[in-house]
């Protein structure tokens, strides 16, 4: 039976037992802080590093050559590190960890942190266009099992600290220490359980406290002063959360079509697929190196209402495909940074719209940017809290908090009604040894 369904041990109910978990948890979040900060730093090293290189690189006569080659490798490499020590760290990680809660598969061993740092690393600092917060994410459950282990923990209270651990990764990752905790209970667990919500809590607000000692206070995204939406305005949000959960079904669509194709390519070796989709990126760096990498620099320059509106389309749907080529290199990387792009994007070119289209409305475009974020996060995740809590956070904004709630109902409806499904159900289908051991007990920790 799944452990989800299963009645609480006794011994867990007691609490002494839920105090000695709620101190582990606080110990999971600060070491999933301090880890995940320093992938943040060495992140933003890489990129410097990246854009030091290509600026270089212009005034050679083989740069371009140097470029591509110089990311094919990196790509390489990382997708080497994974199929040769830890094949559970391609990816997002989201999915694998979320089959661990569900008993799909067992905890992926500690070898699995490392792969994970310095294949990401590798990774996005070579401009595919992947987050940050699935290798924090995954870091943090593998640092919650380790941490379960050392205190010889059994088997539920390790669930609830790879849970929390998780949260932890994904707050520290966006300096976001509630969306950590909402992502716990909306996403990976999907229902309400108190000593999970405690843990969760916990790892977060550690998590954070420690991080920001080398992160510093502010939020992720500046914006400027946005006023209350009008009411002359307010439908208009209605439509953008229709048009982001169409557009969030392209994007799954899209996702699992590129992953298929480069399953077709399984005679090549991984290394050679990646080396391949490296070289494509480091094309691209030659040409636009501010359209590579994760893509903060491009959501802050979105929200900022600094692009383009004839060009907004074209950077849109060269993000999409850049996201999923790059997740099918099979190396360690995340979806969400690179969706908040694409959200806001999409929420930019439509405020603008609007904005032509009705000139006696006082519409301000960046607001519809913040709002884009979180409803294609919604149409694409299916998680609406996480979302708003998320880029609320993320923006410091709160004037926006009943647009992002219009918009997120649309987009989550949307998608239901077509039967899409959510991105990390559908990868989680495709995370290996899923249905070998669905139903197995994991091991005592």
């Amino acid at each position: 039976m799944n452990e989800a369904t299963e009645p609480m041990p006794k011994s867990a109910e007691q609490p002494g037992s839920l105090l000695v978990l709620a101190l582990l948890a606080l110990i999971v979040g600060a070491v999933a802080g301090v880890l995940g900060a320093l992938f943040r730093l060495a992140l933003a090293q890489a990129d410097r590093l990246r854009d030091a290189a290509i600026a270089l690189a212009h005034g050679q006569h083989s740069g371009s050559l140097f470029v591509i080659l110089a990311c094919a490798a990196a790509t390489s490499l990382a997708a080497w590190l994974v199929r040769e020590f830890s094949p559970p760290a391609s990816g997002s990680g989201i999915p694998h960890v979320e089959a661990v809660l569900h008993e799909e598969v067992p905890p992926a061993p500690f070898r699995l942190i490392p792969v994970k740092f310095f294949g990401g690393l590798l990774a996005i600092g070579a401009g595919l266009a992947l987050g940050r917060e699935g290798p924090t994410v995954q870091m943090g459950a593998g640092i919650a099992h380790l941490v379960g282990k050392v205190f010889h923990r059994n088997w539920p209270d390790c669930r609830v600290l790879l849970a929390a651990g998780a949260g932890a990764g994904l707050a520290t990752a966006f300096n976001a220490p509630m969306a950590g905790a909402a992502f716990v209970l909306e996403e990976l667990v999907r229902r309400y359980e108190p000593r999970i919500a405690i843990a969760a809590l916990g790892a977060s607000a550690t998590a954070i406290s420690v991080s920001r000692l080398f992160l510093g206070n502010a939020p992720d995204f500046y914006i400027g002063a946005l006023a209350y939406p009008g009411v002359g305005v307010r439908p208009l949000y209605f439509a953008l959360g229709a048009v982001a959960g169409i557009a969030a079904v392209v994007y799954n669509q899209t996702l699992l079509g590129t992953l298929a194709a480069a399953e077709r390519l399984r005679f090549l070796p991984v290394e050679l697929r990646a080396a391949l989709i490296g070289a494509a990126v480091g094309a691209l760096a030659w040409i636009a190196p501010d359209l590579v990498g994760g893509g903060d620099p491009i959501s802050q320059r979105t929200l900022l209402g600094a692009e383009l509106f004839a060009i907004i389309p074209y950077l849109f749907v060269l993000r999409l495909a850049l996201g999923a080529i790059s997740y099918a290199a099979g190396t360690p990387g995340g979806l969400f940074a690179p969706m908040l792009v694409l959200g806001a994007q999409l929420g930019l070119f439509f405020g603008m719209a609007c904005q032509h289209a009705f000139p006696d409305l006082d519409i301000q475009p960046q607001g519809f940017a913040v709002v884009g974020m979180a409803a294609f996060f919604t149409g694409v995740v299916r998680a609406p809290v996480t979302g708003i809590v998320l880029v609320t956070e993320m923006t410091a904004s709160v004037t926006l908090l009943l647009p992002m709630l219009m918009a997120c109902f649309v987009a989550m409806l949307v998608p239901t009604l077509l039967r899409a499904a959510p991105i990390y159900d559908s990868l989680r289908e495709r995370v290996p040894g899923r249905d070998q051991a669905k139903g197995e007990k994991p091991p005592e920790a």
